[in-house]
Parts: C-alpha cells; structure tokens; sequence
C-alpha cells in the first residue's frame, strides 16, 4: 500500500496527501483478505467442511484449555477490554471528529465506511449461521460465536487507523505490520478465553481488514478520479 509519493509529493500538507498512492495494490490486498475470509464462511456453510474445520477448532480448544496460565489469562482480559465497546466506540467517534477537524475529508469518508461496515456485518452474518460458543470460556459472552466481533473490530480499526492518521512511506509499512500483530493478538486472546473457536477469529481478522483497506482503496479511487477531473 505504500509507493513513492504522486500528485504533489512528500512536501504535500498532510491534508492535502493522498490516502493511498497506489490503490490498485489496496484493492488487491483487500480481495485477499476477502478470499481467505470466504474460505471460512464457505467451509462452515458446507457440513462436510465444516466438520473438518470444528475438528481443528476443537484440538485448538482442547490446547489452550490446557495451557491456561494466569499471566496469559490477565494479558487476554487487558485484550478483551481494548476490544470492547467501551474502548472502540469511542476511539471510532475521535478519530472522526479529529480527521473532521484537520479537513481530512478523504481519510474521514473512508474511516467512517470502514467503521461502519464492520460493525454492521458483524450481527447478520452472526445470525445466518447461528453457531455456538466453545464450553469453559473465561469471559462473559452473548450471542452467538461466528465470526469474532472482536477480531472484526480490531483488525479495522488497526487496519483503519494506520491508514488515515500516517503518510504513505517506510514508517507506515513498519506500522501497518504491528497494526497486523495487534490483530492477530487480538484474535488470538479470544481463542484463549475460550470465547471463540479459531476459525471465528480467522474470519473476523480476515474481515476487519478486507473492510478497512477496500475502504480506503474505493474512496482514494474516487477522490483520484474527481481530482483528473
């Protein structure tokens, strides 16, 4: 997603920057991270599939109930926490209101589409495939378990907010790898509690960052082509 700078450089204000300066490898990485997630949801969709793959989340179960330990159980709860409403909600409103403030409309239409589009696929493909918890778990959970709410949200938001707040360049790329490791954490800490199988978090991960980077990538096309306009 990173490139050298166009239309006007590295001299350019902030403001006035590109959100991306190569889309066409955005909307790549985004069909990746859409295939891998389709893969789950087709797999569970297809009952000889989907035994193979509650087969791997039950070993995977069946491990990390065995290797609980107190400080990985903390560190998992400190997770659990930055990934709740109460930390992402309003993460999601400052940073609009700051973009908002800076007149960084590009980076502001494509933060709010990608917060919005994650959170609102997040209940109905829950419903569609209504499936249940892994036993044992370690947090308090509701509804139903496919995909990760959690790894939904934390993957965009990560995704999201390396996009909109830095400068295509070496310090992005170093970002945008521990924005994935943040993800993946993220997920991983969902698995551990036991409030999530592995393929729940697999797809949520897959998900969130599909949304956030098909965001960015659409709304840069569009800002591009108004711009040769």
């Amino acid at each position: 997603m990173s490139a050298p700078p166009t239309r006007g450089g590295a001299n350019r204000r902030l403001e006035d920057r590109p959100l991306l300066q190569d889309h066409p490898v955005a909307f790549r990485t985004a069909l990746g991270f859409w295939v891998f997630g389709n893969l789950a949801f087709l797999a569970l969709a297809v009952p000889a599939l989907a035994d193979v793959v509650q087969s791997v989340d039950d070993a995977v179960h069946r491990a990390v109930v065995d290797a609980e330990w107190s400080p990985l159980v903390a560190t998992a709860h400190v997770l659990d926490f930055l990934g709740s409403t109460w930390v992402t909600a309003p993460v999601m409103v400052l940073v609009a209101l700051y973009l908002a403030w800076r007149s960084r409309w590009e980076a502001l239409i494509s933060w709010i589409a990608a917060m919005v589009a994650s959170q609102l696929l997040i209940g109905p493909v829950k419903e569609i495939y209504e499936r249940a918890r892994p036993p044992l778990p370690l947090v308090e959970t509701s509804g139903f378990s496919f995909p990760s709410g959690h790894s939904v949200a934390g993957a965009a938001i990560a995704v999201a907010l390396v996009i909109v707040l830095v400068p295509a360049g070496p310090q992005r790329r170093t970002l945008e790898m521990l924005a994935a490791v943040f993800a993946v954490m993220m997920a991983l800490s969902r698995v551990y509690l036991r409030a999530h199988w592995l393929s729940d978090v697999a797809a949520g991960v897959a998900l969130g960052a599909a949304v956030a980077v098909a965001a960015a990538a659409i709304v840069h096309w569009v800002d591009e082509r108004a711009h040769r306009a």
